[in-house]
């Protein structure tokens, strides 16, 4: 029942880590106007994985102790670990689960970079924010 607490706690968090996994194991996308720009999967696995960890820390903030708003920079560590993780368990599925997606390591990096800058921001809104 623990895992459900943070569904209850970081509703956004849930919903686009479960965004995640259904666009990255969808098998087909249909053409796009962005089809043609220079790297734009690897913008998407950046945008994904950042905005998701900046989400997290949003969440994670707005339910900190209004006095002090002091995050629990374990838990923040381990959800960025996590992220991580799970950028690499989505290239390894897409690699060796399904046929019509292939697993990269530049999406990889794209996802961890990502979720290193997504945590810059949430650093920041706790900051400017949640002063």
């Amino acid at each position: 029942m623990k895992h459900l607490s943070f569904v209850r706690f970081y509703p956004l968090s849930s919903l686009c880590i479960l965004l995640i996994w259904v666009l990255s194991l969808t098998p087909f996308f249909p053409e796009t106007p962005f089809d043609n720009v220079e790297f734009a999967d690897k913008w998407t696995h950046f945008v994904m994985y950042g905005g998701t960890c900046a989400v997290i820390w949003w969440e994670h903030l707005r339910h900190s102790k209004k006095a002090s708003r002091r995050p629990n920079l374990r838990a923040l560590f381990v959800a960025m670990l996590c992220m991580v993780l799970l950028g690499g368990l989505m290239e390894l599925l897409q690699a060796y689960a399904t046929t019509t997606r292939s697993g990269e390591w530049l999406d990889f990096w794209a996802d961890s970079i990502g979720v290193l800058l997504g945590s810059g921001v949430g650093a920041l809104l706790r900051v400017y924010c949640f002063r």
